[in-house]
C-alpha cells in the first residue's frame, strides 16, 4: 500500500509538471489536424523496416511515441496492447515509436526495446526513432503521445492528436476513450468530436 501511494504522489507530480518541462520543445508544432502527413522508415524490434505506405490494407494507422521508461507509458501499456488487438483488425494497427535518446536514458535502447517487446508480447509494431527526426516532425512532446491517421485518396490525413483517456491511472475509471472514440467514428464514417486533447506523460528525452 505504501509503495503505491508513493507510486500515485510520483505520477501526480509528473502530471502537474508535465508542461514545465516540454518548453524546449514547444517551438515546434509539427503537423496539424486536418495536415497529410509523409511516410517515414523506422526499423521494427522484429529487425524489419517499417513504412505506412507497405501497409496496403491499413485504413489508417494508432501512432503512439512511447517508451520503456516512462510510467506513464508503462501505465498505458496493457490498453495500447488491446486498442491494437481491437483495431487492427478493423483496419488501424498500433505502431508504438520509441524516440528517446539513448545517451539520456540507455533502458530506451533498441536491445531493451526489444527485451521489453519479447516479454510483454506486443503485438503491434515497436520502432525506434534514432534521429528523432519523426517525433519532431509530428510536434511529439511526451511519452505516450497519440497520432491517429486516416488513409485518405491525397495521403495518410491526421485526425486526432492527444491522449489516450482521460485517467492515466485506471483504464476502468476512465470516462473518455479518446482514441477509441475517434477510432469508432471513423469506422463509421462519422466526424471525430474531440480532435485533440492534451497528452498526459513523461517529456521526451531530447539529444543534446
Amino acid at each position: 500500500m505504501k509503495k503505491l501511494i508513493i507510486r500515485n504522489v510520483f505520477i501526480a507530480v509528473l502530471a502537474l509538471l508535465s508542461p514545465a518541462l516540454t518548453v524546449a520543445q514547444s517551438a515546434n508544432t509539427g503537423y496539424t489536424v486536418g495536415e497529410i502527413v509523409p511516410d517515414f522508415t523506422l526499423k521494427n524490434v522484429d529487425g524489419k523496416i517499417v513504412k505506412l505506405s507497405d501497409n496496403k490494407k491499413a485504413k489508417g494507422f494508432i501512432l503512439i511515441f512511447s517508451s520503456n521508461t516512462c510510467i506513464f507509458s508503462q501505465a498505458y501499456e496493457q490498453r495500447v496492447i488491446n486498442l491494437h488487438k481491437k483495431y487492427a483488425p478493423l483496419g488501424y494497427p498500433v505502431i508504438s515509436i520509441n524516440p528517446n535518446d539513448v545517451t539520456r536514458e540507455p533502458e530506451d535502447s533498441y536491445e531493451n526495446m526489444q527485451a521489453v517487446a519479447k516479454a510483454k508480447k506486443y503485438p503491434f509494431a515497436y520502432v525506434k526513432d534514432n534521429t528523432q527526426e519523426i517525433a519532431k516532425a509530428f510536434g511529439a512532446t511526451r511519452t505516450p503521445h497519440v497520432f491517429i491517421l486516416q488513409k485518405t485518396t491525397s495521403g495518410n490525413k491526421l485526425v486526432y492528436i492527444g491522449a489516450i483517456d482521460n485517467n492515466y491511472e485506471d483504464a476502468n475509471a476512465a470516462t473518455e476513450k479518446y482514441v477509441e472514440n475517434a477510432v469508432n467514428s471513423l469506422l463509421k464514417g462519422k466526424s471525430i468530436a474531440k480532435t485533440s486533447t492534451k497528452a498526459i506523460g513523461c517529456a521526451i528525452k531530447w539529444k543534446k
